[in-house]
């Protein structure tokens, strides 16, 4: 089971926010998805420095959402300085500290700085997937999370009410549907189209392990983009036969003598690459990202191509296969199956 962490704090000396709508909104993405069993929702309200400590202890959520004020860095992207100083005077700070705003014990406002943020989720880097920032100019904090978790998501500038909650809940839609982390990204800031609001570039999506951060854990295994026109083209070479259905392709050594080589298996990458590109862009990080995501999704549900895969790797090593494939999602591929195989070894 998925655990979802929501954090919320609006200190009294603060601009109020509608974080109960945003939790609303959450709820209902969750509870009516057809995978409602997989998670578990946890919500703590006025959150303070010992509550979040606690939180993260008692049950070490895979998902952290934190809604409320965020303060950033001088050298956050702004379009507007202005908002930055007006930010500052709302939750009481003159100097120039980043970090997120939760409450004392009276209600009011507590600075709690960037690196204390940073360090603390470094103490949950085994158990938590993904954070969620939804509070204004909370990219610095992201930045600096993102060296030990993940994937993290923030803010690059003041994000409205309205923003913040339409994004929340394009997000946790798509987590509800199975999706992975940077599909549902991507499903938050065009939920924020949708509805005409221009301001569907202040999230922000972080990265560090591309194996990990694009899959969502806990969640069924699917295979990867398995519909298509119907098409089917049979490849003999050699030794090795390929079917390609739609945009799904499978392959089958049919002949014996041990290991595939590491060409054949790059061959087999190489088109299973192309075909993803037909239904996803390789010109943004992101487009790569999803790419290299599927590709790896991909072998994970196909056991042949899985042994394949793994055997070519034991016997040439990933550094080899890099250099036989010529793909703009390459390197995240690459940077994928090092980690891929690693978790491999540890498995053994």
């Amino acid at each position: 089971m998925k655990k979802v962490l929501i954090l919320s704090a609006n200190p009294k000396n603060t601009n109020q926010l509608r974080l109960d709508e945003e939790v609303r909104e959450i709820e209902l993405a969750l509870e009516r998805s057809r995978s409602r069993e997989e998670f578990q929702i946890i919500t703590k309200w006025a959150v303070r420095i010992n509550d979040l400590r606690r939180a993260l202890l008692d049950f070490e959520p895979q998902i952290v959402h934190f809604s409320g004020h965020g303060i950033g860095t001088a050298n956050t992207r702004l379009n507007n300085h202005q908002e930055q100083r007006s930010q500052r005077e709302t939750v009481g700070l003159d100097s120039a500290p980043s970090g997120i705003i939760l409450e004392d014990d009276f209600g009011q406002e507590q600075l709690v700085e960037t690196k204390a943020i940073k360090e603390l989720f470094e103490l949950f880097k085994d158990s938590t997937d993904c954070i969620l920032l939804n509070a204004c100019y909370s990219e610095t904090q992201a930045e600096a999370i993102y060296q030990h978790i993940d994937c993290v998501i923030g803010m690059n500038r003041a994000i409205p009410d309205g923003t913040a909650v339409k994004f929340s809940v394009g997000f946790y839609d798509a987590i509800g549907a199975g999706r992975n982390y940077a599909d549902a990204f991507k499903f938050g800031c065009n939920n924020i189209n949708l509805n005409n609001i221009p301001d569907d570039l202040i999230p922000v999506i972080k990265v560090r392990n591309f194996s990990k951060t694009f899959f969502v854990p806990h969640s069924k295994k699917r295979k990867a983009n398995m519909s298509g026109d119907g098409h089917t083209i049979h490849i003999r070479k050699g030794n090795y036969n390929e079917r390609i259905e739609g945009n799904y392709i499978q392959g089958n050594y049919y002949a014996g003598g041990g290991k595939q080589s590491l060409t054949q298996v790059a061959a087999e990458i190489q088109q299973l690459l192309k075909q993803l590109e037909q239904s996803n862009p390789s010109d943004t990080t992101l487009g790569k990202m999803t790419i290299a995501t599927l590709a790896i999704q991909h072998i994970e549900n196909e056991h042949t191509l899985k042994k394949r895969v793994s055997s070519a790797l034991k016997a040439g090593g990933v550094q080899a296969l890099a250099q036989l494939l010529n793909h703009p999602a390459a390197s995240f591929v690459i940077a994928a199956l090092e980690d891929w195989q690693q978790t491999k070894t540890k498995e053994r």
